[in-house]
């Protein structure tokens, strides 16, 4: 019985590529450096996979930056304004796309379905030129079977890499990305005769887009792209490989019906509906690939289960044709348990990271075949057993206070525009306020004092007054600046969903736990094992020392509960909802100690609320009800002129700006400027929003410094379609990835654009 891999982290179990890219970025190490590295990451991760029993090994799935912005140069689709002449994409240009340069802003970055990860979103027109321009997925072929493994390449597929695209500046909006079809095709023949004269029998598509709700139009695209690309695959195996949802009926026959392909990956653990249409027609002679151990989620396998799950498909697949998989790629999840060495010792034996996922994925092929690790079986089952009935799982009077919940809507006693009018009493701020969105440069002093504290080689009074100092700078720094309403950093912590976690009952952390976000951006998501509370207060000791060091408004900073749940690796043993709502229970505990110790703006991230949404329409309004409601729980309980603020990042938010505003938040900072401000059109087309909101008017995401010129342009784009009472001035998103030679001249000339306008409107009276 076969085994397989839908894809692996990159970064390493020490997040060796993380350092090695920004070494690279920093010019501290060459290409020659940052290659090596890579060379033995991608050796290490295939010698792996090889020696755990895996057939079907994946390569093309490690990349410096994105797999989507991997596939564009590829095809040769660089905007113009990177001044690309043609010939192999280097470093130069693949790394100005991803982040922009000192002359031109990078190309927009988005939400990979719904998770954490972030891709560089295509743009693509009627006038662009694809070229067969990066090698990379032949050239990895060849260096993994240099080395003894027979890997499975893989593409993105062109149909999703085309829906997953967008109309370049200038192209209009109604562009069909689907009518490029034929001009991106000839690449990807290109690309698989490179790959067949290698010797590749394999080859792995994944069309992850086929999962969404897309009507006849774009399902028909599937059929046209791989009967085009039929007489080329010729004499190879081509797996079409799907995630993250249940395939829908018309999607699954669409596919299914594909010539020349061999095999298909479904995904069998969030797509459960996907069995059934499996077990009512499933196509002779093909092979299935079966994702029935989780790629999202850091639990281990109920091994039993899934090989029940596995013998019902086998009866209709047949044993021959029927290899075990992950759900998705495993890029989603931590790298290795082993170097989890401070971990609890009951909690370790409930969870699989990717290396453990891998032994899984063997151990279930291998039963299947007749040959069961009794003894590995026996482990797993003791694990699941000890999980359901540990004492420290559940919380009665939290699963108490979460039920009384309902019933209620949980909002404000009073509507925004009178709460708008209480805060501006009490906080007296000037037309086109400006604020920043909570954290400030992290440098290498303050992750010091930080490691120095955890490992108890400083002490806490020194731990306190290091911190204390950084936000005394800050506070400084910003009144220099002449900011409205500040923030205090956020010094003390090294991950906003991390530092809540660490504070809150239910949760546990890692060491080495880490995951990519996007580019070498690294999170460490906690395990929510139980049921949440919080014990104490977490932010009030830093919100009021920050307070009592300046007259101007100081906000306090918290993570929201939808964000704290899409951000951790959450337990599997009750709905998502119930989780949510214990987490905002606490988090409103801490709102109103903070307004209790005089904090009068208090803002409550939901950066992750878009990217939970579910993929298919049908599920989606229940997700987003207890997700606003949620949100709501959080803050219904203070008093008018406590002004709630909200912040949301990198996802398309225009198809759920009214659940966006029945939030009912105060303010809300929304990132706007890297994705050429589509969040505007919403406004243009008649959305009325009553509350304060503050697109982003700069990318922090990127190096480069806007001038005064560009962000008053932006500012004046938003005051044609908002009014100029209720519009904030702020960056898309926290600071905390760049240096202060950075943050310090765009935040200079934040102020100075907002300032302006100001001087223009009052004039134009």
């Amino acid at each position: 019985m076969s085994s397989h891999i839908v894809g692996y982290p990159r970064m390493g179990p020490k997040r060796e590529l993380k350092f090695a890219l920004e070494s690279f970025w920093d010019k501290k190490s060459s290409a020659e450096d940052l290659q090596k590295v890579a060379a033995d990451l991608r050796a290490s991760i295939w010698k792996q996979m090889f020696d755990a029993g895996i057939k079907y090994i994946p390569s093309n799935t490690f990349s410096y930056y994105d797999q989507v912005l991997d596939a564009t140069a590829m095809l040769g689709a660089v905007p113009p304004r990177y001044g690309w002449n043609g010939g192999e994409i280097g470093f130069d240009v693949y790394f100005s796309m991803a982040r922009g340069n000192a002359s031109v802003p990078a190309m927009e970055m988005t939400k990979w379905f719904d998770t954490n990860y972030h891709f560089i979103v295509p743009e693509l027109g009627p006038d662009v030129k694809f070229s067969y321009a990066s090698h990379k997925a032949v050239t990895e072929y060849k260096e993994a079977k240099a080395l003894g493994v027979d890997t499975i390449p893989v593409l993105i597929g062109p149909v999703s890499y085309l829906l997953l695209s967008k109309p370049a500046k200038g192209v209009e909006k109604t562009f069909s990305l689907l009518s490029l079809l034929d001009k991106i095709l000839p690449v990807y023949k290109e690309v698989i005769s490179e790959l067949k004269a290698a010797g590749a029998s394999w080859i792995q598509f994944d069309e992850p887009t086929a999962v969404l709700d897309l009507d006849s139009h774009k399902l028909q695209a599937f059929t046209a792209a791989y009967s085009e690309l039929e007489s080329t695959l010729s004499g190879l195996n081509v797996l079409i490989e799907t995630y993250f949802a249940d395939i829908p009926a018309e999607a699954y026959k669409t596919l299914t019906s594909l010539k020349g392909v061999t095999a298909y990956g479904f995904d069998l653990v969030r797509g459960s509906k996907t069995l059934d249409l499996i077990k009512a027609d499933f196509p002779k002679d093909k092979y299935l690939f079966a994702g029935v151990v989780d790629g999202r989620n850091i639990w281990a396998n109920d091994l039993a289960a899934s090989l029940n799950t596995l013998q019902a498909i086998e009866s209709v697949v047949g044993k021959d044709k029927l290899v075990v998989s992950t759900s998705c790629s495993l890029l989603h999840t931590a790298v290795d348990l082993v170097n989890e060495t401070k971990l609890d010792k009951e909690i370790k034996s409930w969870l699989a990271f990717a290396a453990q996922k891998v032994v899984e994925v063997n151990a279930l092929a291998k039963a299947l075949g007749g040959q069961k690790d009794e003894a590995f079986f026996s482990a797993n089952a003791a694990a699941q057993a000890s999980r359901k009935s540990s004492p420290r799982v559940t919380n009665e009077a939290v699963q108490k206070a979460a039920a009384a919940l309902k019933g209620s809507d949980h909002r404000r006693a009073t509507d925004v525009s009178a709460r708008l009018d209480a805060q501006q009493k009490k906080l007296n701020l000037p037309i086109l306020p400006t604020t920043t969105i909570g954290s400030f440069p992290q440098t290498l002093e303050l992750r010091r004092v930080r490691r120095e504290y955890k490992a108890n080689k400083i002490s806490e009074d020194d731990y306190v007054k290091a911190i204390k100092e950084e936000i005394s700078k800050v506070v400084k720094l910003q009144e220099e600046l002449d900011i409205d309403v500040l923030v205090h950093g956020e010094p003390e912590r090294n991950d906003m969903v991390e530092y809540f976690g660490e504070q809150l009952s239910g949760f546990v952390f890692t060491v080495n736990g880490w995951v990519q976000s996007y580019g070498s951006r690294c999170v460490k998501p906690p395990i929510i094992y139980g049921d949440v509370s919080r014990p104490k207060p977490m932010t009030v000791f830093w919100s009021s020392a920050a307070q009592s060091m300046t007259a101007r408004p100081m906000k306090g900073m918290l993570t929201g509960p939808v964000t704290i749940l899409n951000w951790s690796f959450v337990r599997n043993d009750q709905p998502r909802f119930e989780t949510c709502y214990q987490i905002a229970l606490a988090i409103k505990d801490e709102v109103e100690d903070l307004e209790k110790a005089g904090i009068n703006v208090i803002q409550i991230d939901e950066a992750a609320l878009r990217e939970g949404l579910p993929l298919r329409k049908s599920e989606q309004a229940f997700y987003l009800e207890w997700a606003v409601h949620s949100f709501r729980i959080t803050n219904c309980g203070v008093q008018d002129a406590t002004q709630i603020h909200t912040h949301m990042c990198y996802s398309n938010f225009n198809d759920i700006i009214h659940s966006i505003i029945d939030m009912d938040a105060d303010v809300i900072t929304i990132e706007n400027s890297r994705s050429d401000e589509k969040l505007l059109s919403v406004f243009r087309e008649g959305v009325k929003y009553g509350a304060g909101i503050g697109p982003g008017v700069y990318d922090i995401h990127s190096p480069r410094i806007p001038s005064v010129e560009e962000i008053a342009d932006r500012i004046n784009k938003m005051l044609a379609v908002l009014e100029k009472n209720i519009l904030w001035v702020n960056p898309d998103c926290g600071l905390k990835t760049r240096k202060y030679g950075e943050v310090k001249p765009a935040l200079q000339n934040m102020v100075a654009a907002a300032k302006l306008l100001r001087t223009q409107l009052a004039s134009a009276k």
